[in-house]
């Protein structure tokens, strides 16, 4: 459940717990990728996954400026009574949360940090959680569909889910985007491993 408070303090403290050095960060766009979320916040672990309640997942840019990393638009969580939205909880050292914030554009206004309640095998778990400040809602790129996809079935997100985030429409950009050369050569560096 979203809190609803939304104070300075309140922000910079979204889903911290007082005296711990580490906190949990709910991701359900981009970050659902392990390799992803590692690219700028090295510090991040598999928790779990977890189901948020009562939310919708839409797609669009900050008060429709170009997305210039994902060449379209990109997910946030919207208030919805009845919807959920699937995503993984990581575990984050307190230490990263700047990078965190960096990667969601918090100082330029374009997500705001919030703390809701996720739904968990364990039973309910606080989260920080990132959503877009006037969303103007747009068609995603096939290239963040895909880091998506991979993301979902990474984690054995629900097969529905999959199935749904399968099944997004896309703006069919077919250009560069340097983030998907980094995301490639983070792949190819874990399967070299494994």
């Amino acid at each position: 459940m979203y809190t609803g408070r939304m104070d300075t303090e309140r922000k910079d403290s979204a889903g911290l717990q007082p005296g711990e050095d580490s906190f949990y960060y709910f991701a359900y766009g981009s970050n659902l990728l392990k390799e992803r979320i590692l690219l700028d916040n090295p510090s991040a672990s598999f928790h779990c996954t977890a189901l948020l309640k009562d939310f919708r997942l839409a797609f669009g840019s900050h008060k429709g400026t170009r997305n210039t990393r994902w060449h379209g638009g990109v997910a946030t969580v919207v208030e919805s009574q009845g919807d959920e939205v699937w995503g993984v909880v990581w575990k984050l050292a307190i230490s990263s949360l700047d990078s965190l914030d960096i990667q969601e554009g918090v100082d330029g206004g374009v997500y705001q940090p919030i703390e809701i309640n996720v739904q968990t095998p364990d039973g309910e778990l606080a989260c920080r959680c990132y959503q877009m400040n006037q969303c103007v809602y747009g068609l995603t790129s096939p290239q963040y569909k895909q880091v998506l996809c991979m993301g979902a079935k990474q984690n054995d997100l629900p097969l529905q889910y999959q199935r749904m985030l399968g099944d997004l429409e896309t703006n069919n950009y077919s250009g560069p985007i340097a983030i998907m050369d980094r995301l490639k050569d983070a792949l190819q560096r874990v399967q070299n491993e494994g």
